[in-house]
This record gives C-alpha cells, sequence and structure tokens, in this order.
C-alpha cells in the first residue's frame, strides 16, 4: 500500500510558482519530524520567492537543523551584495563539514546560490549526484545556461525514469522544449496551459505561455498574458523582463517596467546586460571623442 503524500499540494504549488497558496495549505497535523522540516524549508523558500527576506532570516534561529539553515543561507545571500561574500563563506564551511555536507537541501541551496554566480561547474559539483527531483531539474537548469540541452536532455529521461508525470519533471521538459525551439515551443506551451487548467495560473505558468508566443515571434499575443502576471506580482522579476522584452518588439514604451526592474532587482541578467552595453557604448564614445 502507498504512503500518502501529506506535503504534495505544499510542494506542488512551490514548484508552480504559488507561493501564498503553498504557504496558506502548510497547516498539517499529524507530521513525522522528516515531513515537518521538508514543510518548513517550503514555506521559507516561498517566503523567499516573494521577497520576505528579513522574515526568513529573522525567523529561523542557530538551533534550527541544516536544512532550515540552508535555506536561511539563500535569504542572506540574497539580501544584498554586502552579504554575498560571508554567505558563500558560511557555504563552503558546511559543504566541507561531515556531518553537513551531503544534506540535500544545503546541496540545493549550493547550486542555487553558485547558479546566481554563474558559475555553473561549481554549482553542477555540489548537484550532479541528483538524490531529489529538485536537485535533477536543477542540473537541467544548469545545463541550460550552458548551453548544452544533450546534457540537460540526459538529465530531463532520468527524470522521466524516476517519475514521468511530476510537476519538476513536466518543468524540465518544457524548459528543454523552450531550448530547442522549432516545433518543440508548442510542446511547451501545452504543458504550461495544462498546468494551469488542473491547478491555478501563476505567473510562473503565465509567463511560460508568453515565452512561447515571444519564441514564435506572437508579441501581441504575449503581452495580454504577462499583463495579467502583473495583476498578480506587480514585482515579479520574469514579468517585468518579459514586458520589456515584449513592449520592444511591439514598439511600445517599456521604460516604466526597465525602471522598476532596475530598482526591485538589479542584479537581473537584463539589467546586467543593459549595464555593461551602456557602459561599452559610453567608452566608445570616449575614445571616438
Amino acid at each position: 500500500m502507498s504512503v500518502p503524500d501529506h506535503l504534495f499540494s505544499v510542494r506542488n504549488n512551490f514548484y508552480l510558482g504559488a507561493y501564498q497558496a503553498a504557504i496558506n495549505s502548510s497547516d498539517l497535523r499529524g507530521l513525522s519530524l522528516e515531513d515537518a522540516v521538508e514543510r518548513d524549508c517550503i514555506i521559507y523558500r516561498s517566503y523567499i520567492a516573494q521577497g520576505k527576506l528579513k522574515l526568513v532570516i529573522d525567523e529561523i534561529d542557530d538551533s534550527a537543523p541544516t536544512p532550515l539553515q540552508a535555506v536561511k543561507l539563500l535569504a542572506l545571500y540574497l539580501s544584498g551584495p554586502q552579504h554575498k561574500e560571508s554567505a558563500i563563506s558560511s557555504l563552503q564551511e558546511w559543504l566541507n563539514d561531515s556531518v553537513t555536507g551531503n544534506n540535500l537541501v544545503l546541496r540545493l541551496t549550493a547550486g542555487t546560490i553558485y547558479m546566481h554566480e554563474q558559475d555553473y561547474n561549481e554549482a553542477l559539483k555540489h548537484t550532479n549526484l541528483g538524490g531529489t527531483m529538485e536537485l535533477l531539474a536543477l542540473n537541467v537548469q544548469l545545463y541550460l545556461k550552458m548551453h548544452r540541452s544533450d546534457h540537460a536532455e540526459k538529465q530531463l529521461r532520468v527524470m522521466q525514469q524516476i517519475d514521468e508525470d511530476h510537476t519538476l519533471t513536466q518543468l524540465a521538459n518544457a524548459w528543454l522544449n523552450l531550448a530547442v525551439g522549432g516545433s518543440k515551443i508548442q510542446e511547451a506551451f501545452l504543458i504550461y496551459q495544462d498546468f494551469a487548467e488542473r491547478y491555478q495560473e501563476t505567473c510562473m505558468t503565465l509567463n511560460g505561455k508568453a515565452i512561447c508566443y515571444m519564441h514564435m515571434g506572437q508579441f501581441a499575443e504575449a503581452e495580454p498574458l504577462l499583463l495579467e502576471a502583473m495583476n498578480k506580482d506587480a514585482n515579479d522579476a520574469e514579468t517585468l523582463a518579459n514586458l520589456v522584452v515584449c513592449g520592444l518588439h511591439l514598439g511600445k514604451p517599456s521604460s516604466r517596467y526597465l525602471s522598476q526592474l532596475k530598482v526591485s532587482h538589479a542584479e537581473h541578467v537584463l539589467i546586467k546586460r543593459m549595464t555593461a552595453a551602456e557602459e561599452n557604448f559610453d567608452r566608445a564614445l570616449q575614445v571616438v571623442g
């Protein structure tokens, strides 16, 4: 007889970007200690996704189990450039410790932090052994960022062998389809559409469908989906970035979205690229001058 998965709803909401729903559905009774720790990790990671970093840092104390300490470390890392160095230093210390080094949540945190640092090889050192569906899904993301869709596909096959219908397997399939492009874009769209119909529409599913339209050059179809995502979360980084790109292709003003992205998400890749382009342009002007 299969054991009921008490955390399915909490976990699934988190994977699909329904962070408040994950938090609201977390009041579960009779959980084992292990399940309670996993539940708390998901809840605090949902708060991190909502940008409530101080809440996470304040609530997780030094006596908390290693998985929760790892989540707190992620919140510290994301809380500002001034905390990055100390967070990475603590992370390395815990990874080198024989007691905590192999903790799955700590390895997931290491992969996430090094992905933010764009040090994909270092990230893979901690994630490539897998151990959870989240670690395998993170491997897919890392390989796609390295433009190695062949390796990403191998990781996806491992996930499909474990559970083809798992939400993360389906999401990883959509990411790979978007990276491959062509006829695969329509398959990615159907995955996001299926999630929206089965569960609830979130910023993640709306952005997923919008990106599919953008890949197909259908920016007019993408825009209303992105505006709907803005209604759900006016500060979501991916929505703002996609609205900037969409606006440029439609010939519509997008400076407001760009300004908001700069203020709220200064580390976003779009802002970093634009800043670098502006600096290169200024340098070129000085040479010409």
